[in-house]
């Protein structure tokens, strides 16, 4: 019997939640078969990093990679779920108790995947602490995850620094309400976009 896949990405629509400043995704009606239009056909417009999305080196280094020259094999095999207890950050102290490994795939599970859309762009969601991305990228993980819409704090760029230095995919908007912590099947594919970023569709299968 094959194994359930669970999708853990944001399903993309007009009018979505979005990171303050980026443009507000549209969805225009084009073509529609209710009208008596040959076909139905949408036009889309956002940017790269709506909804659950992938970033790049490029998206904060300069002379960075872009999405479709990175290599996918961080974003496809066996990943852990790991549950954040705590309430402000994504700290060392708790990162150190899940025995983290050379190119481990993780999936950080905050109280984000508690609080409604509107919520999620507020001040109040957990990121990764600036210290806590550097010792994952000196440990050589291979991909990083959050179930916020960005993985640093408001203004702040840190973490996206340390990861995207050192070469680690960095997943945002994941959707893990409802994802026990475990081991998993992880496959992430990004749009083969020639940018900073990418929206993705992500799925884990139980091991």
């Amino acid at each position: 019997m094959a194994r359930r896949l669970i999708d853990i990405s944001m399903p993309l629509r007009g009018g979505m939640p979005h990171w303050p400043g980026d443009p507000a995704p549209r969805f225009e009606r084009l073509l529609d078969r209710r009208r008596g239009d040959a076909c139905t056909l949408t036009a889309l417009s956002m940017s790269a990093h709506t909804g659950t999305h992938v970033d790049a080196p490029l998206h904060y280094l300069r002379g960075g990679r872009s999405v479709e020259a990175m290599d996918l094999d961080g974003l496809i095999g066996p990943a852990r779920v790991l549950e954040i207890a705590d309430a402000a950050a994504v700290t060392v102290a708790e990162l150190g108790r899940h025995r983290v490994r050379r190119g481990d795939r993780l999936l950080l599970k905050t109280r984000n995947s508690l609080l409604d859309s509107a919520r999620r762009l507020a001040n109040d969601y957990v990121a990764l602490a600036a210290d806590a991305a550097a010792w994952l990228a000196g440990r050589g993980v291979r991909a990083v995850g959050i179930d916020g819409l960005s993985i640093d704090r408001p203004g702040d760029d840190a973490a996206h620094l340390a990861l995207l230095a050192a070469g680690v995919w960095i997943v945002e908007g994941l959707r893990l309400a409802g994802v026990p912590a475990g081991r998993y099947e992880l496959l992430c594919l990004p749009l083969r976009l020639a940018a900073d970023g990418a929206p993705a569709r992500a799925l884990l299968r139980a091991r």
